[in-house]
This record gives structure tokens, C-alpha cells and sequence, in this order.
């Protein structure tokens, strides 16, 4: 191993010191300015590593630690950093990892003669090991004094005294030293026990030693980790973790990893997660948990705390709400299967939410896509209601096993992995989002794949060949075989193609509603009759025009549904495609039917009879009334789709039936897809939110009607009747004759702000609504100090009658909307309760007392939290005389 001058790329590390001489190349120092080794030694003192490199981060807190105490123990510690950072990184090409190496290398250069002067043993090897014993017995001793042990100090002593060992043994390596003595090993081998009895947690320290912590006596606390501890009738494999089985450690979630191959560190996570769980639910149970009686808890539980089963039935909905909303729409019997016997019914509950968290912890970007974690825990569950009940595989003839096996991190690598790589490739074709959105697919496009009954043709294990997986298989199938092109998986509903008529076609109620109304608005106009004469013959008759623009906007917005999301047919259903074309097929039909019925009347007797029969048709003057028949046919989807708007619930009810004559009713009018399902507004929020709009359009309509399109009537028509104009331009109108160019540059302006001015009239009308609503909710009421004084006043007699319990029987229902943000106001001003406190009559003071201490509370909490400093906080509390 070469001694390099600087470090640079492909830089090796210094030798490691042997005996009393340092490397010769140490003695070798770049020239560096003040200000570098300044910044040298504030990033080791703040352990500042690079992200690749944070498995020496440890290390060098080490060598920060003991520097003053044992400074050639510290430099041993910082130099072993270097080595193992070279190792991981030798080229140095990850982010700050060749400055980190420099500035490790000059620190060790600058320590080097300093620390070797303040050896104690003649040799590095002795020089550690006897700091190792020091500490150990200083430390790691005398700090484990069992129930009262600090358990955060010996923690890190335990750590500390693993990470000395190591660097021990890298030492005694270099210096070729043959044996550690017993003693040494001894304790490192109780380190190495005790660390992982002490390592960090979150919350709950469910380990042995942490049985003592306060947190831990809790009464739900211990009712979860009892009821998580709960391992009766669960085979073990007989090769896991032995030593740990005949003490009885470990618990449910244990039992999971041995047979589907979790990760451990997943295990303890969703082990604490799950049992906070439970803890929140059980403590919060409206009546209180109670043991059911003492036989059952002698039989079931060793513990005198018992998990009621309202807490776990509580979390359990709650985890597999959505889980089961999958499995009725693609009309799957769920796989949480119970037994009959109470006790074991709970366990089994346990372990089904056990598996779901565990799914979830390691699921990684694979959150992004819920129901294929849905699709996952489906036939995991099945797996695991096999293994309890013993069922025996009909291929095999043996016990049913998980299909991907137990073995450490097998669930990561057979199942989560290949996943990912689906989604790893569909990434890399976006071309950091440059490629066409329809030639790759992001989380949602694969998630939908799990929204049909398709997703169960890739089976259980996972079929490689299957369609989920095509953007990933081998190019070359067998030896010699032609290469092949990795398929496309394909998007499934929507297809964002960029195009300017999505404009229309995003917005096509919206444009269609104001097309109709203008054409309404011109012919009503042009007609020139008052506005109560609407029903005469004639204006009638033009007005009824409008259902044939109406008829070619469908056609034109169903020709750009079917071109618009061509791109994504080939992933969709046969029945979706043939949507598509039908409702092109019908809208023509329509465009073509209208418009006859509309010209002319037919003779034939099949239609005379219809007339005959339809009396009613006769009363409405001036439209022929097969075209008024035709119309109400026309427009029955749409009287459907308005009953269903008014309507919320029966909405709601229909979007999540199963029934057949539904599904092919909502087959006709949008897709069946998986999210989106029965969310609407309540009733009361849907008529303010029609009102609203209603008002809107009137005064928009009005606007327009009497202000815009009226006035332009009588010029058009003059324009219109002006004959025999020579137009300068000739070339361009060679033929003119009734001006339509003049009439297109008087209305083209007009036609413009009729359609942009609905923002102008929404402004208005929201800054009027917003208005009303904080006016009844009183926002801005407290304008000046003086009414803020007033009201500061009147606080603790609110806080009295909301907060405080009274012991009358016709108790009010509490409400913090009034009281609390008065106290939200006058947080900054609080010192002039102390001149409420002079005026007060002695029957209130009780009063102010008990709000006094409410106020404290909270102003002590702004000083905890730094949002107030030690010299406010004297002047914002509150004294009670």
C-alpha cells in the first residue's frame, strides 16, 4: 500500500502505525491556509459526514469523546474512519467525500506527533486495550446497576465500548498481534449481548431492560405488548433464534419474520407502531376496558392487564377499510379469516394487522400504489390462514408454506424488488419528463392495474411472464433467440395527450352551457319581442334550435374522447373501446336525426299515429312536435344526470352498487373506476353551492342579454342591410354583399368578454359571499386595544361556563369556537389582566383562579417551545389574589 502525497482520486489510505513510529508519509504536510484547518476542525467536531459514508459517523464521535481523555486512542479511532471510508468510497466520487477524505487526511497528519508523545503504553495495541479496559470497568460496569440503571447513558457506553472493540482488533490486525486477551473478549461478547437489549427506540423501550420505564407501566401499554406477546399455538421454525424461544421473547411479530422473511429492524419499528396503536385505542374506550373475569385471565394471560377487543376490532377496521372496499369492488372474498374462540380470535386479528404494518414498513415507494399493497396482503393473508389452520397443499401433499419462504429479507428481495424494477424502468423512459406522457406510466398508471380482476392472472408467486411485468422482461428469450423489445404496460383510464382542444374537451359543460345560452340570447334578441312573449310561435320555433348545437357539441366531444385517449387502448378493455365508438355512433345519429325532425314533417302513418296518440305535443305552438318528441328522448340521459345531482345520496348509493343494471347504466355515462366513488357533498352544502351559482348566471345573463348582446341587434341589422359596398380590398371580397366581415369585427369583441367575464362576475360575487360569511362569523369585531381590553375581560367567565365541569344537569354542549379564539387574540396583551384583577368583585376572583392557571400552562408551553423569551414570560403570566 503506497503513501500518497495528497489524497486524490484512487488515494490509498496512510499505513497504519506499528510500534512507536508513525507512516513516513504523515510527516509530509500540504500547505494550507488558517481558515481551512478551522473549518477541518469544526466538521469533525460536529461529525459532519457525507450521507454514503455514515457508517463511520459513530466512529468519530468516539474520537471526539475521549480526544481530551486518551488523545492516541482518539487518533487510532479517527484513523480507522479513514481506512473504512476509503473502503467503501476508494475512488472518492460520492457527494463531499474527496473534501471529507482531505480534511480526515491533514487532521491525522496534524495529531500524529502530538498523540504519539502522549502514549501511555509503549504500543498502539496495548495503548487501546487498556483504554478499553478502563472503560469497560469505569463506564459499562458501574453504570449497569439494574432497575435504576439510566438507561440512555449505558446505552451509549454499550455503543461506545462496541465501536473501541472494533478499532482494537483493526489494530492488533495491522500490528500482527496473534491473541486478545480473555478478559477482552469476555467483554466484548457482553457488549455485544447487551447492545442489542439496548439499542434505541422511539417511544416504547419493549425490550427487557426497559420493563422498569414509566412509560412501560402504563396500563394500555402493558395491554398491547401482553396481547402482542400472545404466542399460543404458533409453530416455530426449530432453527430460529433458539435461545430467544425457550425465554419466551418473542412475540407475534417475531412469529411473522421467521415465516414470510421480514427485515428485523421493520420488526421492531411496526412492533412499537402497533403497539401504540393499540395503547391510544384502549385508553380512549367509551365505557372504560374491563378484565372479563379472573378464570380468564389465569388461563389466557399471564399479565393482569387484558387488550379489550372493542380497541382491536377499532384499529383493525380502521387498517383494512380500504383493503376490504378493494376486494367488494372487484368482487373478492377478503382473507381475514377468524376462529370462533375469543382469545384466539384476538391473536389472530393481531397477527393480520401485524402482516399489513410489516407489508407497509418495507413496502418503500411501493406506498405510492395502496392497492397493490392491497393485491400483496391478499395472498399473504391466505398464506398466513393456511399456516394456522394447518391446511395441506394439494400438489405437495405437505403443510402450506409461504410461497417466497422465510428466509432474511426474502420478502425485500422476491416480492418488493421486482416491483420496483417495474417502476424503476417506466421512470427511466419518462426522460426526466421530456418523453410523451403516453410512453411510460407513473404510480397512479401502475396502481390501476391492481383495479381489475386482471391483477390475479399474475398469481401467487407472481408469474414473471405476467403483463405487470413486460416492461421488465429479458429481451432475449433462450439461446440463440431473436431479441425482442420489452412490452408496454400501458396506461388503463387516461391518456394525457397534448393537444389545444383540451381546452374544449376538459371543460365541455362548461363551454357548451355558454354556447347554447349566447345562441339563445341572439335569436331572443334578433326577434325583437318583449321578454314575457317568449312562448309565441315563432321565437319558440328558433329557440328549439338549440338541441341540434347541442347535439353536434356531444359529437364534436365524443370525436375528440375517442382520438384524445387513442393512445391508451391497447391496455384498455374491449367494452371501453366499444363505448367509445358507440357514443360517436349516437351522437352522429343524433346530429343527423335533429335537424330533419327539425326542417320538415313526415307523412308517414306509423308517425301520424304517434301524433294522434300524443295530444300533448299539439299544446306547444310552433314546434313540430315529433321534433319535440325526438328532443325528450334527447335529452333523458341528461334529466337522469340532474335528478342525480339534486340528489347527492341516491348519487352516492348507485356510484358504489354492485348491482348489474347499475353498473351498465354508469357504464354508458363514465368508466368504473376504483377511487372517486360516491364523494359528494351533503345536501345542504349542494344547494348553497347551486344557489350561489344560480345567482351567478342570472347576473351574468342579464349583463350580457341587455348590456351587450341587445344593443348590437339593430346594427347588425343595418349592416346587414347595406347593399352594393366597393370594398378597397377587392381581392378579398370579391363577392360581398352583406357585410359579413363587418358583422364578424362588431361582435367578435363582445363574444370575447361574454365568455371571460364570468371571472370578473365571480369575484364580485365571491368577495359579496365571503363577506356575508365573516360578517355572521364576526371576523374583524375586535378593531382597537380598548375592545380588545373588554373582551380580555370577559374570559374567564367564558372559560368558567365552557371549560370548567358543572355540577347542574342541564350542562351545555362545549364549544371552543368562541372562547378559544378570543384566547388566540389576546395572547400578546395578557398583561392587562392585572388591571382586570384591581376591578373585579371578590365573587369573581375564584374565577380568575382557575383561569389563572389554565393561562400559565399555556404561556409556559410558548416559553418551552421558544415562541416567547425569559423576559416576556414574567409579564404575560397571571397571579390570582
Amino acid at each position: 500500500m503506497t503513501n500518497p502525497a495528497r489524497p486524490a482520486e484512487g488515494m490509498d489510505p496512510p499505513q497504519t502505525p506499528v510500534g512507536g513510529a508513525g507512516p513516513s508519509s504523515l510527516t509530509r504536510r500540504p500547505s494550507r491556509s488558517a481558515a481551512t484547518t478551522t473549518f477541518s476542525m469544526e466538521v469533525f467536531d460536529n461529525e459532519v459526514v457525507p450521507s454514503s459514508l455514515q457508517s463511520i459517523a459513530p466512529i468519530l464521535r468516539v474520537a471526539r469523546e475521549i480526544q481530551n481523555e486518551r488523545p492516541r486512542v482518539a487518533y487510532l479511532c479517527r484513523f480507522y474512519a479513514f481506512e473504512k471510508a476509503h473502503r467503501l468510497d476508494p475512488t472518492s466520487g460520492g457527494r463531499g467525500v474527496r473534501q471529507f477524505k482531505t480534511n480526515l487526511f491533514q487532521r491525522l497528519e496534524r495529531d500524529n506527533a502530538s498523540s504519539l508523545a502522549s502514549r501511555v503504553k509503549k504500543t498502539d495495541a496495548r495503548e487501546i486495550e487498556s483504554f478499553y479496559k478502563q472503560y469497560y470497568e469505569q463506564y459499562v460496569v458501574s453504570l449497569n446497576k439494574g432497575e435504576q440503571a439510566d438507561r440512555a447513558q449505558l446505552g451509549k457506553a454499550y455503543q461506545t465500548a462496541g465501536v473501541l472493540f472494533e478499532v482494537l482488533c483493526a489494530v492488533n490486525k495491522s500490528e500482527k498481534v496473534e491473541e486478545v486477551a480473555p478478559e477482552i473478549i469476555a467483554a466484548a461478547n457482553d457488549v455485544q449481548a447487551k447492545k442489542e437489549i439496548y439499542a434505541p427506540y422511539n417511544i416504547l423501550p419493549l425490550d427487557s431492560a426497559g420493563a422498569s420505564q414509566s412509560i412501560m407501566q402504563l396500563e394500555e401499554v402493558k395491554a398491547a405488548v401482553s396481547a402482542l406477546s400472545n404466542t399460543r399455538g404458533l409453530n416455530w421454525p426449530a432453527s430460529f433464534e433458539q435461545q430467544r424461544q425457550k425465554t419466551g421473547e418473542l412475540d407475534v411479530l417475531d412469529w411473522l419474520r421467521a415465516m414470510f422473511g421480514f427485515q428485523r429492524d421493520n420488526v421492531r419499528n411496526q412492533r412499537e407502531n402497533l403497539s401504540l396503536l393499540l395503547a391510544n385505542i384502549h385508553i380512549r374506550l367509551i365505557p372504560k376496558a374491563e378484565p372479563l373475569n379472573k378464570a380468564y385471565l389465569l388461563v389466557y394471560s399471564s399479565s393482569a392487564c387484558f387488550l379489550d377487543d372493542r380497541a382491536v376490532d377499532a384499529l383493525m377496521n380502521k387498517l383494512f377499510k380500504n383493503y376490504k372496499t378493494w376486494c367488494k369492488y372487484l368482487g373478492k372474498k377478503h382473507s381475514l379469516r377468524l376462529p370462533q374462540a375469543q382469545q384466539e380470535a384476538q391473536q389472530r386479528k393481531i397477527l393480520y394487522m401485524g402482516l399489513y404494518l410489516l407489508i407497509w414498513g418495507e413496502a418503500a415507494n411501493l406506498r405510492f400504489m395502496p392497492e397493490c399493497l392491497c393485491y400483496i396482503f391478499h395472498n399473504m393473508a391466505y398464506e398466513l390462514h393456511g399456516l394456522l389452520a394447518g391446511n395441506v397443499s394439494i400438489v405437495t401433499g405437505e403443510n402450506i408454506k409461504p410461497s417466497y419462504g422465510g428466509d432474511d429479507e426474502s420478502f425485500l428481495r422476491k416480492v418488493i424488488t421486482p416491483i420496483y424494477r417495474v417502476i424503476d424502468k417506466e421512470a427511466k423512459k419518462s426522460k426526466d419528463g421530456k418523453a410523451p406522457y403516453s410512453n411510460w406510466c407513473n404510480y397512479d398508471d401502475l396502481n390501476e392495474y391492481f383495479w381489475s380482476q386482471d391483477c390475479f392472472s399474475l398469481g401467487w408467486p407472481m408469474r414473471d411472464d405476467g403483463d405487470f411485468f413486460k416492461s421488465t422482461r429479458d429481451t432475449t428469450q433462450g439461446k440463440g433467440a431473436a431479441n425482442k423489445k420489452p412490452g408496454k404496460m400501458g396506461k388503463s383510464y387516461f391518456v394525457e395527450t397534448r393537444s389545444f382542444w383540451h381546452i374544449f374537451r376538459s371543460y365541455d359543460r362548461l363551454w357548451t352551457f355558454f354556447l347554447l345560452s349566447l345562441q339563445a340570447m341572439v335569436i331572443f334578441a334578433w326577434s325583437g319581442i318583449p321578454v314575457l312573449d317568449i312562448f309565441k310561435k315563432d321565437s319558440l320555433y328558433n329557440l328549439s334550435s338549440i338541441f341540434i348545437t347541442a347535439a353536434m357539441l356531444r359529437f364534436l366531444q365524443s370525436i375528440l374522447d375517442l382520438f384524445l385517449n387513442f393512445p391508451g387502448y391497447h391496455r384498455w378493455r374491449f367494452t371501453d373501446v366499444l363505448r367509445n365508438f358507440l357514443k360517436v355512433v349516437v351522437s352522429l345519429a343524433w346530429c343527423v336525426i335533429l335537424p330533419l325532425f327539425y326542417l320538415q314533417e313526415s307523412n308517414s302513418e306509423l308517425l301520424t299515429k304517434i301524433r294522434s296518440s300524443l295530444t300533448f305535443l299539439d299544446k306547444m305552438k310552433g314546434i313540430p312536435p315529433m321534433y319535440l318528441m325526438a328532443v325528450a328522448v334527447y335529452l333523458l340521459p341528461n334529466l337522469l344526470t340532474t335528478a342525480l345531482f339534486i340528489f347527492p345520496m341516491l348519487r352516492r348509493w348507485i356510484e358504489n352498487s354492485d348491482w348489474l343494471v347499475v353498473r351498465f347504466l354508469l357504464w354508458w355515462s363514465q368508466p368504473r373506476i376504483y377511487v372517486g366513488r360516491g364523494m359528494h357533498e351533503s345536501q345542504f352544502a349542494l344547494i348553497k353551492y347551486t344557489l350561489f351559482w344560480v345567482l351567478l348566471l342570472c347576473a351574468k345573463f342579464a349583463f350580457s342579454y341587455f348590456i351587450q348582446i341587445k344593443p348590437l341587434i339593430k346594427p347588425t341589422k343595418m349592416i346587414m342591410n347595406i347593399n352594393h359596398v366597393q370594398y378597397s380590398w377587392h381581392e378579398f371580397f370579391p363577392d360581398a354583399r352583406n357585410n359579413y366581415g363587418a358583422v364578424v369585427a362588431l361582435w367578435a369583441p363582445v363574444v370575447m368578454v361574454y365568455f371571460m367575464d364570468a371571472q370578473i362576475w365571480y369575484a364580485i360575487f365571491s368577495t359579496l359571499c365571503g363577506g356575508v360569511i365573516g360578517a355572521f362569523d364576526r371576523l374583524g369585531e375586535i378593531r382597537t386595544l380598548g375592545m380588545l381590553r373588554s373582551r380580555f375581560q370577559s374570559l374567564p367567565g367564558a372559560f368558567n361556563t365552557y371549560l370548567v365541569p358543572n355540577d347542574k344537569a342541564d350542562k351545555k354542549r362545549f364549544s371552543l369556537s368562541k372562547s378559544f379564539n378570543e384566547v388566540y387574540f389576546v395572547l400578546t396583551y395578557s398583561v392587562v389582566y392585572m388591571l382586570f384583577i384591581l376591578q373585579v368583585s371578590p365573587s369573581k376572583r375564584s374565577e380568575a383562579a382557575k383561569f389563572a392557571q389554565l393561562w400559565n400552562e399555556f404561556i409556559c408551553s410558548f416559553r418551552e417551545e421558544d415562541l416567547i423569551s425569559d423576559r416576556n414570560s414574567p409579564l404575560t403570566h397571571l397571579f390570582a389574589f
